[in-house]
């Protein structure tokens, strides 16, 4: 069987330059569908089942993330349900990979893909649950449904917003959604149950959905970088924000959490609002009391490593979870996770992964039932 590079499917991007011996298979990373970021890949090997591969990405340190690289390992899965990580190097300017595959057939990829097949059904199956709906709010550039699943009874005292996946290639941040809707539809979890008797989610588990397709990192199907679009968001440009923002100030929030990835930080951790110029005290204890919680919850949640508050500039109010939190004056918090590993629990095998980000999503609800006091 000769060498085959493919990425027609769901979330799949690559440009191949050469792939005529495993030893030489030359890639380059793709940009995003409109826009001029290179960072996500995920394809699909054939024909090298017991053959020494060499594959580099030419590339690399023209990414636009390049520390994204460093210390990172490449996802792996023969099946796409079991993905592991393979040897990596990166010289600055190539990244290479050196793997054997076993099989006739494996699939690479920057991180652990979350398919909008997935996506769908894990929708279905939460509309089942009779404490939950799934609801049609808007429609994408692409012409794809952007749903909202309600947990909970809306007439209930607190209104907890969380958002997922703004930027599509940060699939960690569905995978944790998922847990965390799995903890809060079991009805054995005692979390789960003292907090719905007193608050209702509202959950957006993919906020990009033609960007996963594309299989873009940061941007949708009109270039827009959704999480820069919370001022002004348009019709045209960024629809997805703007069906959102309309359901939070339509329903009011007092606790808003948005998900996401970092590239170059192996660790989970926390953005909050303390750059902001209205943040108080009172604020500020609230916000510190949830890390504090979180940490209690998980040990994989730490806040010695994360971003300073000096990174945020004239852009501050376009982010949701400043936005949200300069607006209604509540908990707001844009949470991380790595595209690499933890670094301070490292996992060899799979590095941080989607069963672990689902894991640090059920987690969540500890820090936030605490935090309704």
């Amino acid at each position: 069987m000769p060498i085959k590079i493919s990425q027609t499917f769901d979330s799949g991007a690559i440009e191949v330059v050469s792939a005529n011996s495993p030893k030489q298979i030359d890639l380059n990373l793709r940009k995003d569908s409109h826009a001029d970021i290179h960072q996500w890949f995920h394809f699909r090997l054939q024909g090298a089942r017991g053959q020494a591969c060499t594959i580099r990405f030419l590339n690399a340190g023209q990414a636009t993330y390049p520390k994204g690289f460093e210390d990172y390992q490449v996802a792996a899965s023969y099946d796409t349900e079991n993905w592991f990580r393979v040897p990596t190097t990166f010289d600055g300017q190539v990244m290479t990979v050196n793997h054997t595959p076993e099989l006739d057939s494996i699939y690479y990829a920057y991180f652990e893909p979350y398919t909008w097949e997935r996506h769908l059904r894990l929708l279905g199956e939460v509309a089942e649950n009779p404490i939950a709906r799934v609801h049609d709010i808007g429609t994408t550039v692409d012409g794809r449904d952007m749903n909202l699943v309600v947990i909970g009874n809306p007439q209930a005292e607190k209104k907890i917003w969380v958002i997922a996946r703004q930027h599509p290639g940060e699939t960690m941040a569905e995978w944790f959604v998922e847990g965390m809707m799995d903890a809060l539809l079991d009805s054995a979890n005692p979390v789960a149950r003292k907090l719905l008797a007193r608050a209702v989610f509202y959950i957006v588990p993919n906020m990009n959905p033609d960007g996963s397709v594309r299989g873009n990192l940061r941007t949708n199907a009109a270039g827009a970088n959704l999480n820069r679009e919370w001022m002004t968001p348009s019709l045209e440009r960024s629809p997805e924000v703007l069906c959102v923002k309309n359901k939070i100030i339509e329903t009011g929030v007092d606790m808003f959490f948005d998900i996401h990835g970092d590239e170059a930080l192996p660790y989970n951790f926390v953005a909050g609002n303390e750059m902001l110029a209205d943040f108080t005290p009172e604020r500020q204890a609230r916000q510190d009391a949830f890390v504090q919680q979180y940490m209690a919850a998980s040990p994989d949640f730490q806040n010695v490593y994360g971003y300073a508050a000096s990174k945020y500039n004239e852009e501050l109010l376009t982010l949701a979870s400043k936005y949200i939190g300069h607006t209604f004056k509540c908990l707001s918090l844009t949470l991380e996770m790595p595209f690499k590993d933890n670094a301070n629990l490292p996992d060899p095998h799979t590095g941080w992964n989607g069963a672990r980000s689902a894991a640090l999503g059920a987690a969540i609800l500890q820090p936030i039932l605490q935090s309704l006091d």
